[in-house]
């Protein structure tokens, strides 16, 4: 049985109890946050918040990216959202190569090129992408400079979160 195949069985166990159908779509908690798709961070667990709390944003390397600043825009000015988190971490994989590399490498084992995506975003050093990703989302004139935007570092060895300054 595939992978797939395991998580759809218990979708059925999840759904036969499920009782949150009626959770609004604003986020119960105004919240926003940019993370890590890494499999280690559990946003929910990490920040002590539940199902409706707010909105979850995930990508390689928590990075606001055109696609994730459309959804902060969406999550403010339509759901209501009123802070930004972002969240990178410890042991990130986004750190052990360079967008160029990894572009040769696929053109190399694929035989073409992409015109997309164009960048990968990897990065050097954490607390500068993380105050790099800060700064992209308070200089977007569509969210106002009224909105708390502040990032963090999760530590995957010891589940803590160390606050970046701007």
């Amino acid at each position: 049985m595939s992978v797939t195949d395991e998580t759809l069985q218990a979708n059925e166990k999840y759904a036969s109890g499920f009782s949150e159908g009626d959770l609004p779509m604003p986020p119960g908690r105004k919240l926003a946050v940019v993370a890590c798709m890494d499999a280690r961070l559990v946003v929910p667990l990490i920040l002590g918040i539940n199902n409706g709390d707010a909105h979850v944003i995930r990508n390689a390397g928590g990075i606001v990216s055109e696609d994730a600043m459309r959804s902060l825009i969406i999550s403010h000015h339509l759901l209501g959202t009123q802070e930004i988190m972002i969240i990178n971490h410890t042991d990130c994989g986004m750190l052990t190569f360079k967008d160029e590399d990894l572009r040769n490498k696929l053109k190399e084992g694929t035989g073409t090129d992409s015109v997309a995506p164009n960048v990968f975003h990897a990065f050097p050093d954490i607390e500068r992408n993380v105050r790099e990703q800060i700064q992209k989302v308070k200089s977007h004139p569509w969210i106002p400079g009224s909105v708390p935007v502040r990032g963090f570092i999760y530590d995957v060895k010891t589940g803590k979160l160390s606050e970046v300054s701007a």
